[in-house]
Order: C-alpha cells, then structure tokens, then sequence
C-alpha cells in the first residue's frame, strides 16, 4: 500500500514556467484539480505527502499550507537523499512511496520509488525509469491522475467517493 507521496514542484505542480513581478516577487500557477487531490489525500484520508523541490519558493511553501502538505523540502541538492531521510523518519518502506517528478534532477527520486510517475511532457531520457507516464502535462492535471492510480492501487474508494 502506498502511503506517502512526494512532489517534485516545477514541471509537475506547476507547468515548469516561472514569473517574476516588476518587484521581482515569484508567480507560479497551481492547477485546481491536483490542488483538491492532494487535499483529499492528506485531510480526509489522513495519508502523509511531501514537497522536495531543487528550488526555494515561499509561494511553494504557502501552497504546500493550503493542502496539508507537513513534509517541505526546498533547495534539495541530492533529492534521493532527501528522500532516505524522510523514509527513515516515517519509518517506511520504498514500496510505500509514489512520487512525480518532470527532469533529470528527479532521477534520484525514481531510483527510490516504486512507483516514480512522470507528466507526459517530462524529460524524454527520465521515461526510462518512470512507473508511469501520465496522460497529463505538468501544472495540467498531472498531479491529479497520478493519485488517481495511486487510489486504484491501493483499492481505496475514487476521489468523487469523498464528496458524494
């Protein structure tokens, strides 16, 4: 059973584009729908996520708050390492952890994860190594569909159960 999933941030919660304000303040746009999948994952479903990203971003750092996402890392350098840590912590096995990343600095990701998910727009030499290739891109759903299979693959109920 998959009990923790982790994000990589630009390319597969955000579409990978990056804004900066005339004050040089960063924007990124979140897609809704992943939004409320992580939300149902991590508030009614009680289950643990995790952000490792490569980058700082305060605005990464306030979405992760509005989803319920305890576990934040930012400025991961050695993300697979990043992840031996956190699985030691939660005292958890590889095969209990999904995650998704977009580019090569997730490879170390995929090297851990059983289940290691791409966007359909991800790198093309990370196809390899991926689980899964979505249907979705990036900051498009990606998120969403991921959890969706992780859902079907542990034989719990579908997102849509938890609002009827």
């Amino acid at each position: 059973m998959i009990k923790l999933l982790v994000f990589d941030v630009d390319g597969t919660l955000s579409d990978g584009k990056v804004f900066f304000s005339q004050s040089g303040e960063e924007i990124k746009g979140f897609d809704i729908k992943d939004g409320l999948a992580i939300s149902v994952w991590n508030r009614q479903m009680q289950r643990a996520s995790a952000i490792i990203s490569g980058r700082e971003s305060s605005i990464v750092q306030k979405r992760a708050s509005e989803l319920g996402i305890e576990h934040i890392f930012m400025g991961a350098k050695d993300k697979g390492q990043v992840l031996k840590d956190l699985l030691k912590t939660l005292n958890l096995k590889e095969k209990e952890v999904a995650c998704i990343g977009d580019d090569l600095n997730d490879l170390p990701l995929f090297r851990i994860c059983s289940f290691a998910y791409m966007p359909k727009n991800g790198a093309k030499e990370l196809k390899k190594y991926a689980y899964k290739i979505l249907k979705s891109c990036g900051g498009n759903g990606a998120v969403r569909e991921m959890i969706e299979d992780v859902l079907k693959h542990n034989g719990d109920k579908k997102l849509e159960k938890y609002f009827l």
